[in-house]
């Protein structure tokens, strides 16, 4: 790598604090400054580069100088020895032109723009007089430039002028020619409108006699049809309310019908359920009615949920939870995310699902006891692809309708008398089910009862 003498620097730097410009570069030495600077950009190395400058080294010469050019002016303006090095290589490619700068003899015959740019870069005594005259003539060149353009543009112009006024003229002539057969035509063209508007005349007035009568007709025809369609619109829509009354009449019964003898289909299987448990735990004998059984006789009440809290058992104990699902068809109902969100919140919500309903599954299994798992659809960014483990029913609450309000809506369509257990923290999520008839319980009981699994 060439390192500058010692005493180039601090004269550059003198020169610099001597001379300069007092005014930007006129745009055409701006521009070849540029290129210069990009043509003997390739033969500095990535260190001899002003920091700013070296991402543009791998560039071509015409990709620097329309990416690069600002940062190139502003690095050669700013960074002496930047200037310096650019100025080696330019005395080594134009070494006459180079030698004659600094000599103070610029070559007469040289281009202005050329020689203004090689004196910024130089710098030679005197440079700024250089660029200053390079400005001045570049404007005396567009000056003149424009006003060639004018006079050729005036001339031709002229020209112009000229072909369309004899243009024009003889237009004129042809017009005139035209103009006189055109009125000799147009006078016996009269004579034939006359002629024939008198005939339109009488074709209109036995035109209109037709149009009149028609027009009776079509409103006679129009008024037949319009009360036709009225009662025929008339009629559709009274056959359309019958058919959506007994539709909806049809659809009220069966719905009824399967809703009740659901309802009352579970009721009698708790209750089948919750007698055979009780005779099996009392060892009761067969029944026979005497009437002696009837006095003094005290029926046996039936274990509801609400019962088991009178064994003195802890709210967190995983045994409450045991006795809970061992009563007669029982059914928990498990708020799925409040569960797993209170046991291992910082796993996926995905993971979270999983981990939940294999445990529930394995519960399930060991209970038999009928379970349902609700999570609230409003946290999907997709429909879930999830196949129900076995014995576990799993729920999405539809858009609009949150966790909470599906498990209150599947709490109150439980028969009443059915054991229904509700895992939830939610207090607004407890005290709907508990008006309902739902034992709710705690999301860490049933943590508790699944880490037992």
């Amino acid at each position: 790598m060439d390192q500058p003498t010692s005493g180039a620097e601090p004269a550059d730097a003198a020169d610099g604090g001597a001379e300069a410009l007092d005014r930007p570069l006129p745009e055409g030495v701006r521009r070849r400054v540029v290129a210069l600077v990009s043509d003997a950009f390739g033969g500095l190395t990535v260190a001899e580069l002003p920091a700013q400058l070296r991402q543009y080294a791998r560039f071509t010469p015409t990709r620097r100088a329309k990416f690069a050019g600002n940062a190139m002016a502003a690095a050669l303006e700013s960074d002496p020895l930047f200037r310096q090095r650019i100025g080696e290589r330019l005395s080594q490619t134009q070494p006459e032109l180079a030698g004659a700068l600094e000599a103070g003899s610029p070559p007469a015959a040289a281009d202005p723009v050329d020689v203004a740019a090689a004196a910024y870069v130089l710098r030679p005594t005197g440079w700024v007089k250089l660029v200053e005259a390079a400005g001045e003539e570049v404007q005396r060149a567009d000056a003149e430039r424009v006003d060639e353009e004018s006079r050729r543009e005036l001339v031709q112009l002229r020209e112009e002028l000229e072909r369309a006024r004899a243009h024009t003229r003889s237009e004129t002539e042809r017009l005139r020619t035209e103009l006189d057969a055109a009125r000799k035509e147009s006078e016996s063209l009269h004579r034939k409108l006359r002629s024939a508007l008198s005939e339109v005349k009488r074709g209109e007035a036995a035109l209109r006699r037709s149009a009149a009568e028609a027009d009776a007709q079509r409103a006679e025809a129009a008024a037949q049809l319009s009360a036709a369609e009225s009662e025929s619109r008339r009629l559709k829509s009274r056959l359309g309310e019958a058919e959506a009354a007994l539709e909806a009449g049809r659809r009220a019964s069966r719905e009824g019908r399967s809703m009740e003898d659901m309802r009352l289909r579970l009721l009698l299987d708790t209750v089948l359920d919750a007698a055979s448990g009780l005779r099996r735990e009392l060892a009761l004998p067969p029944v026979t009615t005497h009437p002696a059984d009837t006095v003094d006789a005290v029926e046996p009440g039936r274990m509801s949920p609400k019962d088991i809290a009178a064994r003195a058992l802890s709210d967190t104990d995983p045994a409450l939870l045991d006795q809970l699902l061992a009563l007669p068809q029982a059914h928990l109902i498990v708020d799925g995310y409040n569960v797993t969100k209170t046991g291992y919140p910082q796993m996926p919500l995905e993971k979270q699902r999983l981990r939940l309903l294999g445990g529930l599954s394995v519960l399930a299994a060991q209970t038999g006891a009928e379970m349902t798992c609700v999570f609230d659809g409003a946290e999907l960014a997709a429909p879930v692809l999830l196949a129900p483990p076995r014995g576990v029913r799993v729920l999405f609450s539809k858009a609009g309708v949150t966790a909470d309000e599906l498990i209150r809506q599947l709490a109150r369509a439980e028969p009443p008398g059915r054991p229904v257990v509700v895992v939830s923290t939610d207090r607004e999520v407890a005290d709907g089910v508990a008006k309902a008839g739902a034992r709710p319980v705690a999301s860490v009981l049933l943590l508790k009862r699944l880490s037992r699994v």
